[in-house]
């Protein structure tokens, strides 16, 4: 009993995806914040540019 406990303890296997796993959370987090933050301010823009290619955006 005692072996396989170490044996479990030490075997490292599957460790590495575990890692990506929490890079790709910390990353998703991320994304999400910058688009609450500058949600208003991104959506103005692709509003812009779609009226823009549309013809019905306002000539400066």
């Amino acid at each position: 009993m005692l072996s396989m406990v170490k044996r479990l303890w030490s075997e490292e296997r599957g460790q590495g995806m575990t890692e990506y796993g929490l890079i790709l959370a910390l990353i998703v987090i991320g994304v999400i914040a910058v688009l609450i933050t500058m949600g208003d301010t991104l959506i103005e823009k692709f509003t812009a540019i779609s009226d823009g290619l549309n013809g019905t955006a306002p000539t400066p």
